[in-house]
């Protein structure tokens, strides 16, 4: 079944690479991953896979990979993406000797690729799951890896119709998996090797916050004011949070939209009540007479989030909550909306007084009315937000210890 359902998605890949853009650059760089393997494969060396979806699987599997790069220099590393915004934004990344996309699973494809480049351990990050690419791995006795993967009771896996494809979590050799949740579910189907080890992002964040940049911009705009930062912000976080900064005055604002075209930026500035300057159009001078700062830039914002007093993370009332461990680790309250069900940091973070849940404009407006009034409430919030992280570091070093690298 699982090779006929993959044949079929090829073919809808193919057809649909003639009218989206997104899917016609994939299609064409997993035509172009055996060029560019056939160039750079160096057919002495010994190559350590790691297979990421997209850009945030990346910065999970980041740490471990650039722990070995430094530790065990034998190895060469190859590092493989499904998604365009993975590769696109990654591969240039210095951390890896060859990047590339993965090609769809079929058998040929998969045994094509494999045979190319002398493998001798993968890491497929979070929910990576290529029956094909897998069960060779496995017929070849090459160890194999899942690393910060996270179960749940509505995954194929523990329904009655997906007894088949659940084979295909046989062919790993371990599970290093989040939480005690999905080490349960691996063994109602029957999988032992699992051991709870945490999430390398965890690792990750700590590092981003190491190598955080001063920005003298943000420095001038800032001065001695409170300043409320809002990440990946989509409409409808924006109308609930411009709305009580329209009304307060004595806040500043900086919005990092998750889209930065010239519309979001105009959407935005429609909205508010105060001046705004662009990131891009910003200087020492101009953003000192200002409230609110849009950045209009990528690569900024894990470092903007050290000049806040409160953060709020956009994507819940939309598509999902996006990456909260950014904002806590820096200490501050982390703010977001009702969607983030599937995000076990953020109900961590709300189970330990971190983070907020927002609903509607009056929860907002209560939250922050209470953080205006009361400094020792906000940094007693962003404390725990801090404490949280901490306590969930080392999932690299579990992992590397258990995998004897």
């Amino acid at each position: 079944m699982y090779q006929i359902f993959i044949c079929l998605y090829t073919v809808g890949v193919a057809i649909a690479s003639f009218f989206r853009e997104k899917v016609k650059k994939m299609w064409r760089g997993e035509r172009e991953s055996f060029k560019i393997l056939k160039q750079k494969v160096d057919p002495k060396a010994r190559y350590v896979w790691f297979h990421a979806s997209s850009l945030g699987e990346f910065e999970q599997g980041r740490p471990i990979m650039e722990r070995l790069r430094v530790e065990h220099p034998e190895y060469k590393i190859l590092l493989t993406f499904f998604s365009p915004s993975g590769y696109e934004v990654r591969k240039n990344y210095d951390g890896a000797d060859i990047i590339c996309y993965l090609p769809l699973d079929t058998y040929y494809w998969a045994r094509k690729f494999l045979n190319m480049i002398h493998i001798e351990v993968a890491f497929f990050i979070k929910y990576e799951f290529w029956w094909n690419y897998l069960r060779i791995l496995q017929q070849r006795n090459i160890p194999v890896y899942s690393v910060s993967s996270i179960f749940r009771p509505k995954q194929i896996f523990f329904r009655w119709y997906g007894h088949d494809y659940g084979r295909v979590l046989k062919c790993f050799t371990r599970f290093f998996v989040q939480n005690e949740i999905s080490k349960q579910l691996l063994a109602t189907v029957g999988i032992e090797n699992v051991e709870i080890t945490g999430d390398t992002r965890f690792d990750r964040v700590l590092q981003i916050k190491k190598q955080s940049r001063k920005l003298p911009i943000v420095d001038a705009f800032k001065q001695n004011s409170k300043v409320f930062i809002a990440g990946s912000s989509w409409l409808p976080d924006e109308e609930i949070f411009i709305r009580y900064f329209n009304e307060h005055k004595e806040w500043k604002l900086i919005i990092a939209p998750h889209l930065i075209g010239n519309d979001r930026v105009q959407q935005i500035t429609s909205l508010l009540q105060c001046d705004a300057v662009r990131y891009t159009e910003a200087t020492m001078e101009n953003v000192k007479g200002v409230r609110c700062l849009i950045v209009d830039c990528f690569g900024l914002l894990s470092s903007i989030y050290g000049y806040g007093d409160v953060t709020y993370i956009g994507g819940g009332f939309g598509v999902g909550i996006h990456n909260v461990l950014e904002a806590a680790v820096w200490g501050v309250p982390v703010i977001f909306g009702p969607n983030n069900q599937r995000f076990q940091e953020a109900l961590d973070l709300l189970a330990s007084g971190g983070g907020h849940q927002i609903d509607r404009y009056d929860d907002f407006e209560r939250l922050l009315d209470a953080y205006s009034a009361d400094d020792n409430l906000r940094k007693a919030d962003g404390e725990k937000s801090a404490n949280y992280v901490n306590s969930k570091a080392g999932a690299t070093d579990r992992i590397l210890s258990a995998v004897g690298l």
